[in-house]
């Protein structure tokens, strides 16, 4: 099968929410082939603590490449304790030029509980506007609904809760099975 006949793997949603000195990070569960649901309860929400320090991560994409981001995240922050820009920054880099890094297919969403990043394989480490960052197939909608949301009394979490809700009802690849990590400061 050639890769353009590949249906592709979709069904994600994960968004970051920074509000009243928490961060939360939400995901969905649904993992997606072509059209068919191939799970609806994956775990796409993780926590890291190198050195003591919590670092809260989402990912969208291979399963099995952002599990290597997340485990040369995680070797970075062990060199750099307590420093999640640095660590961001030193993984865009080596995910921009080394040549097996390259060929990775995922986003990820990171906080430490006071900085929020969205890192990329185009080398980027993106501090999102108005708090708020999301990626994957339902990220549009979780994103837009999250900030206009910002304004209301709610806290990070109930945000993050509702803006993946209507993200759920809106995307396909995305299912109301959330994981959600939060850390305060």
């Amino acid at each position: 099968m050639a890769e353009s006949d590949f249906p592709g793997w979709h069904g994600t949603t994960i968004i970051g929410v920074r509000k009243g000195g928490s961060v939360v990070i939400a995901g969905d569960g649904q993992v997606s082939l072509g059209q068919t649901v191939i799970k609806g309860t994956a775990r796409k929400v993780r926590r890291l603590s190198p050195g003591g320090h919590d670092v809260v991560c989402g990912f969208a994409g291979s399963t099995a490449d952002a599990f290597t981001l997340l485990e040369r995240l995680e070797k970075k922050l062990e060199s750099a304790p307590g420093q999640l820009l640095r660590a961001s920054v030193e993984l865009a880099k080596d995910w921009r030029t080394d040549k097996y890094l390259q060929k990775l297919e995922a986003m990820l969403i990171v906080t430490d509980g006071h900085d929020l990043f969205v890192i990329t394989g185009a080398g980027d480490v993106l501090e999102p506007e108005h708090d708020v960052a999301a990626i994957g197939s339902g990220g549009n909608f979780a994103l837009a609904a999250a900030r206009a949301l910002m304004d209301s009394d709610h806290d990070a979490e109930t945000i993050a809760r509702k803006a993946m809700a209507i993200a759920a009802d809106i995307c396909v690849y995305t299912n109301g099975k959330l994981t959600v990590e939060t850390i305060s400061r």
